[in-house]
């Protein structure tokens, strides 16, 4: 891949942690999701949008491996990730492939939607009043990702933690008429923004409530891909979460 080309104002805001999401496992494997789950198997004519574009990093890696030729529509409220991101798009000639909007995901959503991908913000707390407020996901840290399935694609692709409540969000994935057709499991060490103590101590509680897995040294974050139910694809989501709760 070729070198990023990043001016001296754009690196600082690119690894200022507290403006833009910055993980660089985390955003590999994201990443390596999106290749083998949706890009691999996608023609020019799915529609893709993806919430929280951040940097645009994972995208245009994928962008950059695969043959997919459509194009990727995100939606991004950080002005300064969506600089960053738009920079590197132009950068890598990728303008016609990848579109960022600096707009609500929710309020913006077209209609006929073949894939919905994201890294949603999954940090458990009380409030938003944290490091970086934007990974704030509810109290149990699943609010936003169970939002993400009631816009109704036709395929779901995002990044499930097993400390915020991985159960209930797969329950409630089932209950709107998903399955579970295909998941990737990476362990993770926790890092900058989940050792946070206000989100440490939710985590632990969540944990004592029988809502998050974890051991002392890891936590494992999934990769899943859920499709509407049909009768040509096996459900595998009791054996993803025998996987995210092992621990």
């Amino acid at each position: 891949m070729k070198e990023q080309l990043l001016t001296s104002n754009q690196a600082v805001e690119c690894y200022s942690p507290n403006k833009v999401f910055w993980c660089p496992e985390e955003s590999q494997f994201y990443s390596q999701c999106l290749e083998k789950m949706v890009l691999n198997n996608s023609t020019p004519v799915d529609r893709i949008i993806e919430f929280g574009t951040g940097d645009g990093s994972p995208v245009i890696n994928s962008l950059l491996k695969t043959r997919f030729s459509g194009c990727i529509h995100g939606y991004e409220l950080n002005r300064e990730a969506c600089k960053i991101a738009r920079s590197r798009i132009e950068e890598y000639g990728l303008q016609d492939r990848y579109v960022i909007h600096n707009q609500c995901f929710f309020k913006n959503i077209p209609s006929n939607v073949t894939y919905s991908i994201a890294n949603p913000p999954y940090l458990p707390a009380p409030d938003n009043n944290l490091y970086m407020p934007s990974l704030h996901g509810g109290k149990d840290g699943a609010t936003i990702t169970k939002r993400l399935f009631s816009i109704g694609s036709e395929n779901v692709m995002l990044m499930l933690s097993a400390y915020s409540n991985p159960v209930e969000t797969v329950e409630r994935a089932i209950a709107l008429g998903y399955q579970v057709i295909d998941f990737s499991i990476s362990p993770l060490k926790f890092g900058y923004y989940s050792c946070e103590p206000k989100v440490k101590n939710a985590i632990e509680q969540l944990r004592r409530n029988g809502q998050a897995f974890y051991s002392q040294n890891i936590y494992f974050l999934a990769g899943v891909l859920f499709k509407k139910k049909d009768d040509y694809n096996l459900d595998i989501s009791t054996e993803l979460l025998k996987v995210m709760t092992a621990l």
